[in-house]
């Protein structure tokens, strides 16, 4: 076969994949609203939920916060996750863009592969992590009946957790696989998973907080224990709230660019911010309080064997979609990424490479011995990314140059989203890990604001503004 044929043969499956990773969306392969808002049900049901519900409880010694502060940290976060999100949603809906095309018009035809490759590595480490929390709850529940050690964080210099079992180990390398193989089949795949386990997902996590309520006596008596907690202000509940879910806000645009309408992207986009998370949120919040865990299915394994396998399955199946997203989203950001270099890569074999990957990091104890410092480091720099997207759209750039036809006329580098981004994320890295903002102020969202602002800023005094009327201008010849 010639290298002329190979390369058409892999232009071919690109666009015959179905998933649109170099082009946009048409209309006529856009998702039904209910299906797209189930996979979003689904999305949002993550364990950082419920382990940020837990810190604000004071768990890993936080200190914690009253449930009515708590409240407010989780509206307020969860709001910011909300609007930002549904308004990256817009752009996509409306031009049909992934993230990749999307950033093009604020980054630049080759700029694109610094929130490309960032994106990329995040997800990576979350399908990683995903893999690794699957796999420690089926550990707990099989237990060690090989009595076999694959890792022991205390080899790594961590004291005090538990040992990576044969059976945890190999419970996140098939679980792994399982969720590397849906992805591979694309949307479809995981809208047809969500569909059927993101009803149950929501009730078991409502009763589960219910119950937990009872334990303490009724409301009352547990409001009365909730109250005894502080040490921890607003500003850093917000934060946190807000950090556990970034990468996520940031992919939704490859999710919502298969939705119809911008009626749909606000009502997907309070499907996980207004329903599920604040919801596993609140409950990991009651765990922590009440029994100390902020996992209910830990609680369910000792529950009898009745709910101890309706919580594992509710589990697994809930981060199933999670992970799906994680990987396909992946893909649309390697795929693109690898292009700007001139490497033609199929969708289905970077899911492959990217599944394997991760599921050989899940099952080497990621979760367990990096988690914290990943979420850490992802909630100080990754807000400011979509900054720039935000204000090129909607403020400076607006509709009228996403045009299709101006994809292949964009320069190599946009010096106004480069600059924004660098220095909005160097400011989120300094107030997060070296000098505190005043007030107790979000370090990740006030480093996003300085993005959007610088951004609009610098696109006036580079030379972006005159491509832009450059552009425009041939577009309507």
């Amino acid at each position: 076969m010639t290298e002329e044929k190979k390369k058409a043969k892999v232009a071919e499956a690109l666009t015959t994949d179905g998933e649109f990773m170099l082009e946009p969306v048409p209309l006529d392969a856009r998702r039904s609203t209910r299906s797209q808002f189930m996979v979003w049900i689904g999305f949002g049901y993550a364990v950082t939920g419920l382990i940020v519900g837990g810190n604000l409880a004071g768990y890993g010694g936080t200190g914690g916060m009253g449930p009515m502060m708590a409240f407010w940290a989780i509206a307020l976060g969860m709001g910011a996750l909300y609007v930002m999100t549904s308004f990256l949603g817009v752009a996509a809906q409306k031009t049909g863009y992934n993230l990749a095309l999307l950033s093009k018009f604020s980054y630049g035809s080759k700029g694109v592969v610094i929130p490309l490759f960032i994106m990329s590595l995040l997800t990576l480490g979350w399908f990683a992590s995903i893999a690794g929390m699957v796999g420690e709850v089926w550990g707990k529940w099989i237990g060690n009946p090989s009595g076999i050690t694959v890792i022991n964080p205390e080899n790594f210099g961590m004291e005090g957790m538990n040992p990576i079992s044969l059976e945890e180990f190999l419970a996140c390398a098939i679980f792994g696989a399982v969720f590397t193989y849906t992805a591979v089949r694309g949307m479809s795949a995981i809208e047809k998973v969500a569909t059927v386990f993101s009803p149950l997902i929501l009730i078991v996590a409502v009763i589960a907080g219910i119950v937990f309520i009872s334990q303490a006596g009724g409301v009352g008596p547990f409001l009365e224990d909730a109250d005894k907690l502080g040490g921890m202000g607003l500003g850093d509940g917000i934060t946190i709230v807000v950090g556990s879910w970034i990468a996520g806000a940031i992919m939704g645009v490859d999710m919502f660019r298969f939705n119809k309408s911008v009626k749909a992207v606000w009502l997907c986009a309070a499907a996980c911010f207004v329903m599920t998370n604040p919801i596993l949120n609140f409950v990991g919040y009651i765990g922590v309080v009440v029994n100390g865990e902020f996992n209910y299915v830990f609680w369910m394994l000792g529950a009898g064997i009745i709910l101890a396998i309706l919580g594992v399955v509710v589990w697994t199946t809930a981060l199933w979609t999670t992970d799906n997203s994680e990987l396909y989203c992946n893909s649309m950001y390697t795929g693109p990424a690898l292009d700007v270099f001139g490497i033609k890569a199929q969708r289905k074999t970077i899911v492959i490479v990217i599944g394997v990957l991760g599921t050989i990091l899940g099952a080497a104890a990621f979760y367990q011995l990096f988690f914290a410092d990943f979420i850490n480091a992802l909630g100080a720099i990754a807000p400011p990314l979509a900054a720039p997207i935000l204000a090129d759209f909607f403020v400076v750039g607006k509709e009228k140059k996403y045009d299709h036809k101006a994809l292949e006329k964009q320069p190599a580098i946009r010096w106004a989203g480069v600059i924004s981004f660098a220095v909005g994320a160097v400011l989120g890295f300094v107030f997060q890990y070296v000098t505190a903002l005043p007030y107790g102020l979000p370090s990740g969202l006030f480093a996003l604001l300085v993005s959007f602002v610088l951004y609009i800023i610098i696109y006036k005094v580079t030379p972006d503004a005159k491509t832009d009327a450059k552009v425009v201008a041939e577009l309507g010849k």
